[in-house]
């Protein structure tokens, strides 16, 4: 019997899988633990929107607080969750309450990486929560030379923003292009350019290997061939890891991640969803996968809440069609599928040169991904060819 389910992560993934539980029925009782003070908001703005100020941060938040009333669950926010008993089915919060559970949601989501340099240094930043993209966006009035180090979906949009703002802005990557590793280095070539054309400095194939300081405050960052470049403001965003610290010690399988099945279960009564779930996808050939994408947090924690309520013999195996965007100086780039960067990639409509076309993603023969510069339409076709042989996608080129 469920009488008693706990969900730790008050973010998208956590709160859709509320408010999925009510839908379909459950009627025990429904606790929601968030460790920030805020109500659950959406993430995919903090780079964009509200660092560009068109937002203010109550515009980010997922529902209003009539709407969450509605839900009837036990919201506790402000509380960090700190462990997991399996054998008790008991999850123990940071003010040390222990909250029993029939079942449990891991929505946990992830933490940034930061760099061995830079610690503690004023005017150093990152960027994954409501409170963080209002720090950086009240020390963006300041008007400050910013570096971005990392060109991954989350840096190159917060150098975008920045530069749109009419700041002096460097991004800075390992990688020869921006976006590499979520797109290949042939559309990342059409990003570079893309940053270029609107005054972003790039340093791209470079180490850092730490910072430049006067006192306590950053002045610039230091790359390995000895130079250095000058900055006000350094926004490291360098990648992030699945927050699992809290679940060291409970027993449950973890990796890159918490470690699931093919129905997001990682152990009796115990579940996880969003960017913290890893767990075998059948179009990768059954190879685990961890998905940081809106829309999968949303999708897989509904998928999770009916598995959950569904019990083993009506569960069903977790397999959505991945899918992403961002938006970049007025650019919306959409992917599909798995853009890997050791796809071929192949251009099947529109035009590179005005920045509207379709990019199809083959690997050993079959499509695996696509990719949409400001052509959502034609991406929407390509995806209904995923996993098919690439030959395929030849005949109907045409229509897309």
């Amino acid at each position: 019997m469920l009488n008693r389910i706990v969900v730790v992560g008050a973010a998208a993934a956590g709160l859709t899988a509320v408010e999925t539980l009510r839908a379909k029925g459950y009627e025990g009782e429904l606790t929601l633990v968030g460790d920030e003070r805020h109500p659950p908001y959406d993430r995919p703005p903090l780079s964009k929107e509200l660092l560009a100020e068109s937002w203010e941060p109550p515009s980010t938040w997922l529902r209003k607080e009539d709407a969450l009333a509605a839900v009837d669950v036990d919201l506790r926010l402000g509380c960090r969750a700190t462990g997991l008993d399996q054998a008790a089915r008991t999850i123990t919060l940071s003010n040390g309450e222990r909250l029993p559970y029939d079942a449990a949601v891991i929505a946990t989501g992830l933490r940034p990486r930061r760099l061995p340099c830079g610690g503690g240094l004023e005017g150093v930043h990152v960027l994954r929560s409501l409170d963080d993209a209002v720090r950086l966006r009240e020390a963006l009035l300041a008007k400050p030379e910013v570096a971005v180090i990392g060109a991954g979906f989350l840096g190159a949009e917060v150098a975008a923003t920045a530069r749109g703002a009419g700041l002096d802005v460097t991004l800075i990557d390992t990688n020869d292009q921006p976006l590499a590793r979520q797109v290949g280095a042939e559309i990342g070539g059409l990003v570079a350019d893309l940053h270029r054309d609107n005054g972003v400095r790039l340093v791209l194939g470079a180490d850092v290997v730490g910072m430049a300081r006067a006192g306590t405050r950053v002045r610039g960052v230091m790359l390995a061939d000895g130079s250095v470049v000058r900055a006000d403001l350094v926004v490291v965003a360098i990648g992030s890891v699945p927050a699992v610290d809290w679940l060291a010690d409970s027993g449950l399988p973890l990796g890159d991640g918490v470690l699931c099945d093919a129905y997001c279960r990682a152990a009796p009564g115990v579940w996880a969803a969003g960017d913290v779930a890893n767990w075998p996808h059948p179009m990768v050939a059954g190879a685990r996968v961890r998905l940081e994408q809106r829309t999968n947090a949303a999708q897989q924690a509904m998928a999770v809440a009916a598995n959950l309520l569904a019990g083993e013999a009506g569960a069903k195996p977790y397999t959505p069609v991945p899918f992403g965007w961002t938006h970049q100086f007025g650019e919306k780039i959409q992917t599909v599928g798995w853009c890997p960067p050791d796809a071929r990639t192949e251009i099947v409509s529109g035009s590179t040169e005005d920045r509207e076309f379709v990019a199809a993603y083959h690997r050993d023969g079959v499509l695996v991904g696509g990719m949409g510069w400001n052509s959502a339409r034609g991406l929407r076709q390509c995806r209904q060819l995923l996993g098919r042989p690439s030959s395929e996608l030849a005949t109907a080129a045409a229509g897309i």
